[in-house]
């Protein structure tokens, strides 16, 4: 006998000639079945969603950041910090218990950074007298080649006097507006120098605890994630310890050699001049430009056109010896990004926070680079002959297939 509830309950099974219909066309119970859309729509679907989930997390990030951008500069500037004095407390340390080793690392990088301030204000007090009739000779000299008809155009001190004239109406007439401003600078001023005291006390406990405070939050973390987290750690702090430390020698090079340069060339405030070409090295693309043309304008004020054009050349040719030489010497791999994402990231940090942007994104671009590297799983790479040898086969089937056709 034939068990009648067993066929009940079992559920009925179509067969292949049951899911078609006449004329081979799809059953319509089955339409609705995700098959029915293309591959290549399926998968751009796909990645869609999940790019748009990762611009999402970037949009918070960023959004998050512009809220606590005073805390967000402090823990950078203390990453700086604490990438400059490590090699110094970890020598110290050798020697002397490590608290000890920090505080005299901070310490002679506070006395470092005050002397350099000290030594320019000193050379602006005893170079101001000089410096006003020189300058005063050399805008005399500008004035007489712009009157002169060298040019395509001419400017006269009639017009000169206008614009200055001009200049001081739009100044009193924008008096209140700048008092505002003034006010609002002086604010920032604050906020700087809060910046600077939270780095700093944070460059403290960085410096003496901080593989204590990196096990404390891996011990926070599922043990199965540890391993990736500690991968991508070692990854992003190698990379920006060296470009930091990296960037930091090459700006006192560059700063040294300016500061040579322009001594040599009777230049007045050589050391601010060098300061400012020093600063400069930590703005990729636009900051030596900028302290080459300020030198440059310096220059040309107080000692003449050849002066300004010598100036120009030599911080030109400062900056040939840091891309060339000193950036592949001293941080060698650690920072492998092409010109072209420097120009692109350097471009969007200004956009998005302006110099403190240019400055930072480098080595951020740089730091999720070095992460993203050093997690991801590489296929076999291609050569150059491979894919040209690519393209020979897709045209020569072009060629078949117009042959047959």
């Amino acid at each position: 006998m034939v068990d009648v509830s067993d066929t009940r309950s079992s559920p009925a099974v179509p067969s292949a000639s049951a899911r078609k219909v006449a004329g081979g066309r799809r059953n319509p119970a089955v339409i609705g079945r995700d098959d029915t859309a293309p591959r290549w729509l399926r998968r751009s679907a796909g990645v869609s969603w999940r790019l748009l989930v990762v611009l999402a997390a970037v949009v918070v990030v960023f959004y998050a950041t512009s809220r606590v951008t005073l805390l967000f500069i402090a823990v950078f500037l203390a990453l700086v910090f604490t990438a400059v004095l490590r090699p110094l407390v970890e020598l110290l340390a050798r020697v002397m218990p490590r608290g000890l080793a920090t505080a005299l690392s901070l310490l002679g990088g506070i006395l470092f950074f005050l002397g350099m301030l000290t030594y320019v204000g000193y050379s602006i007090a005893t170079q101001w007298n000089n410096l006003s009739k020189q300058f005063e000779s050399g805008i005399k000299q500008i004035t007489d080649f712009l009157e002169s008809g060298t040019l395509p155009f001419t400017i006269t001190n009639a017009q000169i006097a206008e614009w200055i004239e001009n200049g001081v109406k739009w100044i009193q007439d924008h008096a209140g507006d700048l008092a505002g401003q003034v006010a609002a600078s002086a604010g920032s001023v604050v906020e700087a120098f809060t910046a600077v005291a939270l780095a700093v006390f944070c460059t403290v406990f960085f410096l003496a605890r901080g593989a204590t405070m990196w096990t404390w939050f891996l011990n926070q973390l599922p043990m199965r994630t540890r391993p990736t987290w500690i991968t991508a750690g070692e990854a992003g702090w190698y990379t920006f310890s060296g470009y930091t430390r990296g960037t930091v020698i090459i700006a006192l090079t560059d700063g040294i050699i300016a500061f040579l340069l322009l001594t040599l060339l009777r230049v007045p405030l050589a050391a601010p001049l060098a300061v400012l070409v020093l600063i400069g090295a930590f703005i990729p693309l636009i900051g030596a430009p900028a302290a080459m043309v300020v030198a440059m304008i310096v220059a040309l004020a107080a000692n003449g056109l050849w002066s300004a054009v010598f100036v120009g050349v030599g911080i030109a040719l400062i900056g040939q010896l840091e891309g060339h030489i000193l950036q592949p010497l001293i941080m060698g791999k650690q920072v492998s990004l092409h010109p072209v994402v420097v120009a692109l990231a350097v471009t969007a940090g200004t956009l998005t926070a302006g110099i403190l942007g240019a400055v930072i994104s480098v080595p951020l671009v740089a730091v999720a680079w070095a992460i993203f590297s050093r997690l991801r799983t590489l296929d076999p790479p291609i050569q150059d002959e491979d894919v040209v040898d690519e393209d020979e086969t897709t045209e020569d089937d072009a060629d078949a297939s117009e042959l047959v056709g």
